[in-house]
């Protein structure tokens, strides 16, 4: 990875102000950070909501419109998921990252499909799986073709409606692609709420702290204006009110050691 990397942005794709808003922090970041890739992320289909009846957005097609524009007014890179296979070819055309969820992230012709496109990708590391298991995903992604991939660490199931990190994962997966830190999802609590999952945002600064100490090539947050009236995963969102002063820290964390060589 050329630079170190901050994906960010809402859940879900809800509407273009809610976007709009989110980008804008991120090119003020990223005006800020010139050292720092920024990259806008969010989804056009939820496919995995807890209930039937959870907006999962606004489909394909109003996802990927929305997209473009933040691409083309914004000037950032944007990274969006796909969940079945026919989707990356229509997602590469507008999209600079395709982004593979963490339960599909064994699924061949999903990754095949990905690599195909010659986009980045950045594969959610699913919350089943070993970190030393993300070696086969690598070589899918190899096999297909890809040249420049991630892996995202996003937390493991520990018991019922619960995840806990384990940062040996880190420099694990390290071994076969750079990382990136899923500070925001690490701390969800699937199914938590019954029909809808929970949250713990007050720890996803202390766990994206612990990340920059042992080691990643990246971070990844999901960010919302009001979470809490988020359609999709609010419990976990930071307020984007917050969000600057929180990549401010964490960046100044890794600074600091990086030059003492830590």
């Amino acid at each position: 990875m050329d630079k170190f990397t901050v994906i960010a942005g809402p859940c879900v794709i809800e509407n273009e102000d809610v976007c709009f808003e989110v980008a804008d922090t991120l090119v003020k970041l990223q005006e800020k950070y010139t050292d720092i890739r920024f990259i806008f992320k969010s989804s056009y289909d939820k496919a995995n909501r807890s209930s039937v009846h959870s907006f999962r957005g606004k489909g394909i097609e109003y996802g990927l419109k929305v997209l473009e524009k933040v691409k083309k007014n914004f000037g950032l890179p944007v990274l969006t998921d796909i969940h079945e296979s026919d989707q990356a070819e229509p997602v590469a055309e507008v999209v600079d990252i395709i982004q593979i969820p963490a339960f599909l992230c064994r699924q061949t012709d999903l990754l095949l499909s990905a690599a195909r496109t010659g986009k980045e990708i950045n594969v959610k590391k699913g919350q089943f799986l070993a970190p030393w298991d993300t070696k086969n995903i690598v070589e899918k992604l190899q096999f297909g073709g890809a040249k420049k991939f991630y892996l995202t660490e996003r937390g493991v199931s520990f018991g019922y409606n619960n995840l806990v990190v384990d940062f040996r994962s880190l420099p694990i997966m390290r071994q076969y692609a750079p990382v990136i830190f899923d500070a925001t999802h690490s701390v969800q609590l699937p199914g938590g709420k019954g029909s809808s999952s929970g949250g713990q945002r007050e720890f996803v600064y202390p766990l994206a702290k612990a990340a920059i100490s042992v080691g990643v090539d990246g971070l990844f947050f999901e960010t919302h204006p009001d979470p809490d009236r988020a359609l999709s995963d609010g419990p976990n969102q930071i307020p984007l009110s917050e969000f600057p002063s929180i990549i401010e820290n964490l960046l100044s964390l890794r600074e600091f050691l990086l030059e003492k060589g830590i």
